[in-house]
């Protein structure tokens, strides 16, 4: 444990990969995908008749993000924990039948002060690479914790 602008946390989980899961994406569950979050370009849902070469849209990666299980970093502040925010960055094209590999580590944690006071932020990486080893995604997810209201 380390105190960093007075957090105390685990700093030794700092940057350190961790090995979430390995997920094949097949055209089904592309396709049900895209259709489930209103996307109509042809590029993710195929022609008229669902046929036809397609690409996962990058948000897919959120199905393999949500839920996952990370490491405690023993974050020693707040009585509140929410979900802060999410970025997706698409690196590369994921069509049916890639083999995503997902690793996550924590890439910082630091002090913030807003209107209900001091928040801690932190700040998770997870990186998708294919089965042949070309990084396709990168999600960067936010988490805070803060002091209940007074």
């Amino acid at each position: 444990m380390t105190t960093d602008e007075g957090i105390i946390y685990d700093r030794s989980l700092l940057g350190v990969e961790n090995h979430i899961g390995t997920f094949k994406l097949t055209r089904e569950t592309i396709l049900n995908f895209a259709k489930s979050t209103g996307e109509t370009d042809p590029r993710y849902i195929g022609d008229e008749n669902g046929e036809g070469e397609i690409v996962a849209p990058a948000t897919i990666c959120n199905i393999f993000v949500s839920g996952v299980s990370r490491p405690d970093i023993k974050l020693e502040f707040g009585e509140i924990s929410f979900f802060a925010g999410q970025a997706i960055e698409c690196k590369a094209e994921i069509r049916p039948d890639d083999v995503l590999s997902a690793s996550t580590k924590l890439d910082n944690v630091y002090a913030k002060t807003g209107r209900s006071g001091k928040m801690v932020f932190a700040v998770w990486e997870t990186h998708f690479k294919n089965q042949n080893d070309t990084t396709v995604a990168l999600v960067t997810e936010s988490f805070v914790r803060r002091n209940k209201s007074r």
